[in-house]
């Protein structure tokens, strides 16, 4: 178990947990970039750094020097406050800086930040690490879901760890939690670190409904694509249907037929299908259809959130009905830190819960993950509700 006695332990202990993360790495995979939504391990490492540069030292700690000033144009994201960027597509392009550089970065920093909060302790300071330590924390779960998509996109289908458990077998007994309907308090109501996208706390109305104490496993997905799930286009939305078609889609990402048994690509390598874990890596198009195959439905991510408490998760992110909307009264702060959620905010689906692959000390009841509909390189799953 981790121990962090003070805001800058965490910083620290964060910011070596993103490098352990890249060390069973060959230095030819740091720049590697399939598709548009994976970023190369090397532009997570530096974007991550830039963060606190960008947002903390810059502007706070005094005499700073910017370790280059190429920097912010290579790995800024999506801040149009700060400036012009790199285009997400070209992230694969940046044979330089080098490797050793980044990391020579990521060091440099690093000692900068301590440097400054060992001298200044302000309230305001304090908020902004705390924003920078989560907003690494997200990229070492999208560093390591990026690595798996360039390794599981190599033909070798190379090991990336054997250490690391992806499919965490759930044992307990399969029941429908019933919830009475009524009037609910929804949103973060506690002290500790949320985002801006889960306050505004306000009071929703439930009908009565039932959800499932478990989520769905590789077995009962079986079950669907046996019975041409994939090839009925009444159990999708149009633009899922059109989905289906157009990518030629008919299994979860990562699964292979070889020689009439299913397999999947995990971090371990390739491996036989485990029929018992729980499903990963769909779409919110195929959590859709499996519902309605199953004559069920996906919960409202108020659903989820009232009912929580009665159900393990964080196991898989789980894809809910809600589309990923402002809660009441929610505001953008100023600034370029008014990017970071509130521009999202239009064509996405809400995931609750976390997953095997999500950073201990970041998730939590209240949190809101959200993807478009289509995207399924997360490790993403469902729970069915009626």
């Amino acid at each position: 178990m981790l121990l962090t006695d003070t805001l800058l332990d965490f910083f620290l202990e964060t910011r070596k947990h993103t490098e352990t993360l890249c060390v069973p790495l060959e230095i030819e995979d740091y720049v590697v970039q399939p598709v548009v939504d994976v970023s190369p391990p090397k532009w997570h490492l530096g974007h991550s750094t830039w963060f606190f540069e960008e947002f903390i030292l810059k502007p706070y700690a005094k005499g700073y020097q910017i370790f280059d000033d190429d920097f912010a144009f290579v790995f800024n994201s999506y801040y149009e406050t700060v400036g012009k960027r790199v285009i997400r597509s070209d992230r694969g392009n940046l044979s330089r800086p080098s490797v050793e550089k980044v990391y020579d970065y990521r060091r440099y920093v690093t000692k900068a930040i301590k440097i400054l909060f060992e001298e200044n302790q302000s309230p305001q300071l304090y908020s902004l690490l705390e924003i920078g330590i989560h907003h690494e924390k997200q990229h070492q779960e999208l560093l390591l879901t990026d690595i798996k998509y360039i390794l599981g996109n190599n033909p070798l289908l190379p090991v990336y760890s054997a250490h690391l458990e992806e499919h965490k077998t759930e044992v307990h007994t399969k029941e429908w939690i019933p919830i009475e309907e009524g009037i609910y308090e929804i949103g973060h109501n506690t002290n500790d670190f949320c985002y801006d996208n889960e306050l505004g706390r306000h009071k929703v109305y439930l009908h009565p409904y039932q959800i499932s104490n478990v989520l769905t496993t590789n077995s009962e997905y079986l079950e669907f694509i046996e019975a041409g799930g994939y090839k009925k286009f009444n159990l999708w939305h149009a633009e899922g249907w059109d989905w289906v078609n157009q990518n030629t889609i008919s299994a979860p990402l990562y699964w292979h037929k070889i020689d009439g048994e299913w397999y999947q690509y995990t971090l371990n390598g390739l491996q036989k299908v485990d029929l018992n874990a729980p499903l990963t890596h769909i779409s919110y198009f195929e959590a859709f259809a499996f519902a309605q195959f199953k004559g069920c439905r996906l919960p409202t991510e108020f659903e989820w959130e009232v009912a929580q408490e009665c159900f393990p998760w964080g196991n898989r992110w789980e894809w809910t009905e809600s589309a990923y909307l402002p809660y009441p009264n929610y505001q953008k702060a100023d600034g370029a830190l008014g990017e970071y959620n509130g521009k999202f905010m239009v064509n996405q689906k809400v995931l609750r819960g976390g997953s095997v692959a999500t950073s201990k000390k970041h998730t939590r009841p209240t949190y809101r993950n959200f993807f478009h509909p289509q995207l399924r390189w997360q490790f993403t799953g469902l729970r069915l509700a009626k």
